[in-house]
């Protein structure tokens, strides 16, 4: 049996790197290390230039509040400490390294010591947290707050191994390749948050991986792995909750509040490594891949190596590149720096040639044919949402749902006219925030 969602598209692929095994990026000369990672409170410098730092060092912390600590990815020498412009807009803090290329791991790099049933969820959390593990399928909400504030209100956990966008195949190699880090990360969750068994839920387009997991839980009653029948935004979790659950998630509610929580695969293995070796969350898996790649690939990346490293390393480029994207094609943001770091939340870096780039025409009419309506996972009316925004009636379009819209891009990919929907619909988000409606 497959289990999926309603409405949805599905879209060609590029799957290019499925085969491709995961390769350690060799430390950098320089990384650059954003104190905003996550959704909360920027960290505060807890280095100054000129300092020394080892691998798994923490170099800044939140003082209160919801945020994330983050870590030197490796060891060097502290050149600078300044503001960077990112592609968001924003200005974030950066602390510069320069490797000494001996990636010295810290003495405060320790495995945890106690066995897992010995271990209070209070003790799981504080781990979690010391470790920096935040979100790594793009939202960047820290997990140490996502399972404090699930205790006791969910009966289902979720992880995520949908993987839906186009062209990213990190979680999957994941699976196929380090299996016990992601079976084993789930238990230490469901440990926290009391829960007897989990899901595993992977799409069919992996059936190497579905495989995989299966024979590594067979023995395990408390790991079910569920099939997902291949469509996008299955990774969305108010999707994928559906799809497992058949649960609905309210508007302005979070899954907790239907019983279920969500994990990424790479998250789940990040707090494997934080128990299993002591190593907080210092590199991460990225798919470097595009037609404009000589070798595409998936690699083990540290933490604020820029962009430039990556593609360098998979070969430089082949062809002259018209776009460079942070993430999914679908979901991804543009990125125009190639020495921006890569943080947390990358999972992949693209670059497309204009063969594989449809610009946007200005001034498009939509002709009202509905097919965005036809496909918007969430059920609602993304014409109307967009065209309020174009004449500024903002608050028109937060009546039509628009703060309910995920983004997923479906409704501008299924647009015969070329509209900019999901650019509009951002843009009235946008304007309500700054009005507070």
């Amino acid at each position: 049996m497959t289990y999926t969602f309603k409405r949805g598209i599905h879209i060609e692929e590029h799957k290019n790197t499925e085969h491709a095994k995961i390769v350690r990026l060799p430390d950098p000369a320089t990384v650059s290390i954003p104190l905003s990672q996550h959704i909360g409170a920027p960290c505060k410098p807890l280095v100054k230039v000129g300092d020394s730092v080892k691998v798994g060092q923490k170099i800044g912390d939140v003082e209160s509040g919801l945020g994330c600590p983050v870590h030197s990815s490796v060891s060097g020498k502290v050149k600078a400490i300044l503001p960077i412009l990112t592609f968001s807009g924003a200005y974030v803090e950066h602390v510069i390294i320069e490797s000494d290329g001996e990636h010295t791991i810290s003495e405060d790099v320790k495995p945890w010591d106690k066995p897992l049933e010995e271990t209070t969820p209070e003790e799981i959390i504080s781990i979690i947290r010391e470790a920096g593990i935040s979100g790594m399928g793009g939202a960047g909400f820290p997990t140490y707050a996502k399972i404090s504030s699930a205790i006791g209100r969910v009966d289902t956990m979720i992880i995520n191994c949908a993987e839906c966008e186009p062209y990213i195949t990190a979680n999957h190699r994941l699976l196929v390749e380090y299996p016990e880090s992601v079976v084993g990360g789930a238990a230490i969750i469901r440990r926290a948050l009391g829960l007897d068994s989990c899901v595993i839920s992977i799409e069919d387009n992996k059936p190497d991986a579905i495989e995989i997991l299966t024979k590594y839980t067979e023995n395990d009653s408390a790991v079910e792995v569920l099939r997902l029948k291949t469509k996008y935004p299955q990774g969305d979790e108010r999707q994928l909750i559906y799809a497992v659950t058949r649960k609905e998630l309210p508007s302005g509610k979070l899954p907790a509040d239907v019983g279920c929580v969500v994990f990424n695969a790479e998250t789940v293995a990040a707090v494997w490594r934080a128990f299993t070796y002591g190593l907080p969350l210092t590199a991460r898996i990225v798919t470097v891949d595009g037609d404009c790649v000589t070798s595409p690939g998936n690699l083990h990346v540290p933490i604020g190596a820029s962009f430039r490293d990556c593609i360098e390393f998979c070969g430089s480029l082949k062809a002259e590149p018209r776009i460079l994207i942070s993430g999914g094609p679908m979901m991804g943001g543009t990125q125009w720096n190639p020495d921006a770091p890569v943080t947390k939340g990358v999972s992949a870096i693209l670059v497309l040639s204009a063969d594989m780039v449809v610009d946007p025409v200005a001034d498009r009419s939509c002709i009202r044919c509905g097919r965005c309506v036809s496909v918007c996972p969430m059920r609602l009316m993304p014409n109307y949402m967009a065209a309020f925004s174009r004449r500024g009636l903002y608050e028109r379009a937060a009546e039509f749902g628009v703060r309910s819209c995920v983004e997923c891009g479906c409704c501008s990919f299924v647009c015969p006219s070329g509209v900019q929907i999901v650019q509009g619909i951002r843009l009235a988000k946008a304007k309500l925030a700054q009005k507070k409606v």
